[in-house]
């Protein structure tokens, strides 16, 4: 792609390329005869909406998920402190201010049923209710989860543990609300308690999380005949984990018309080029992500690098962009803070070019999968 541009009195062209454009964060705007040219991260991100599913809501390309704001058993190194509230509030804030405006919780993020410090729905309630003092008439998207606990059993838990939800989240309705994964038994009636939720007012949209091909063609054809959409299904997706491509769930939500909501979409981190074989994730990440890892990914990771480089694009952003670029898929990386948060935002706005994607895909493919819900024998 190249632009022939028009500046100053003497209105003289002069040629603007596809890498200029990226390398400066210029994105360019069509309107029947005027063209425009609109410089800035926060410019880039404005358009990039996309409606979910066959619902009639419209969420940015990427949201923020929220799963570490007060874990103790996966995330923080076991420990909760006021600073790493103060940073949480600061991701949420800066995801704001660069126009993300879609965050993905869940009742188990943080609680005590996951044992930890405080639930990230009550963390986030608090910091949209901050937000809000500010200017009410922000928007603020939020998805959260219901958890298919054994001793669960129905539609009416669906809509009790939904209440519950919005008790701690301080709001009277959340825009999705969606099966976490798929209970050992009564899936027909959790489906049956999302399209009771829909009908109460209580959500916009509903959808399910960790679902496989067979379950969620049957949760759609269940919503169906209410006249319900399936919205989405959020599940493990990244360059290195691709086996929704792999079992059949990307096929049939391109299908459905069910957006793929990709959660770990950086691998925990890994593919950030923050990780190399001599510095590993601590944690539980170090028990999966292991040297030995790292060096068979270094070659992808190099090449990530080298790729972003041509578009002033850091690995993260550049791993985000591959996923965007799939197309009905919107990836919820988790941020810890407000650097974090702005990087992310610096994913849309562009795109990797066909052979780019193709490459990595072909690179990654020499990598082994590591870690994913296993959700292809659920």
């Amino acid at each position: 792609m190249a632009l022939h541009a028009y500046c100053g009195a003497s209105a003289r062209p002069f040629l603007l390329s596809r890498s200029y454009l990226h390398h400066k964060n210029i994105r360019v705007i069509v309107s029947s005869s005027v063209v425009s040219i609109v410089t800035g991260p926060k410019a880039l991100v404005k358009e990039d909406k996309v409606k979910l599913g066959g619902s009639d809501l419209k969420i940015t390309k990427l949201g923020i998920g929220a799963w570490s704001w007060g874990d103790t058993s996966y995330w923080n190194n076991f420990e909760w402190d006021d600073r790493k509230l103060k940073s949480a509030k600061a991701a949420f804030d800066a995801s704001l201010d660069s126009d993300i405006t879609f965050f993905d919780t869940a009742e188990v993020y943080g609680s005590r049923y996951s044992l930890g410090a405080i639930n990230s729905e009550t963390l986030l309630g608090r910091f949209i209710k901050e937000r809000k003092e500010k200017d009410p008439e922000e928007e603020i998207i939020i998805a959260t989860k219901f958890a298919a606990l054994p001793w669960r059993l129905g539609r009416k838990s669906v809509i009790t543990a939904l209440k519950d939800s919005l008790s701690r989240l301080g709001l009277s309705s959340v825009e999705l609300y969606q099966i976490h994964w798929p209970g050992l038994w009564g899936n027909e009636g959790y489906i049956d308690g999302l399209g009771d939720a829909v009908e109460q007012g209580l959500v916009k949209a509903v959808g399910v999380s960790n679902y496989n091909e067979k379950r969620l063609r049957d949760a759609y054809k269940q919503l169906s005949k209410r006249g319900i959409p399936l919205a989405s299904n959020q599940v493990n997706y990244s360059l290195i984990y691709r086996v929704p491509e792999e079992n059949g769930v990307k096929a049939t939500c391109d299908e459905l018309g069910i957006t793929l909501i990709a959660y770990s979409p950086i691998a925990q981190g890994a593919l950030t080029g923050k990780y190399t074989p001599e510095n590993p994730p601590t944690g539980p990440r170090g028990r999966i992500y292991t040297p030995e890892f790292f060096t068979q990914l270094q070659p992808l990771l190099n090449r990530i690098k080298d790729i972003g480089q041509n578009y002033n694009k850091t690995p993260t952003q550049v791993a985000l962009n591959w996923l965007v670029a799939q197309d009905n898929v919107v990836p919820i990386p988790g941020a810890k803070n407000a650097e974090q948060a702005k990087e992310f935002s610096g994913a849309l706005g562009w795109r990797l070019t066909d052979q780019e994607i193709a490459e990595l895909r072909s690179l990654a493919s020499e990598t082994k999968s590591v870690i994913g819900f296993p959700v292809e024998k659920l």
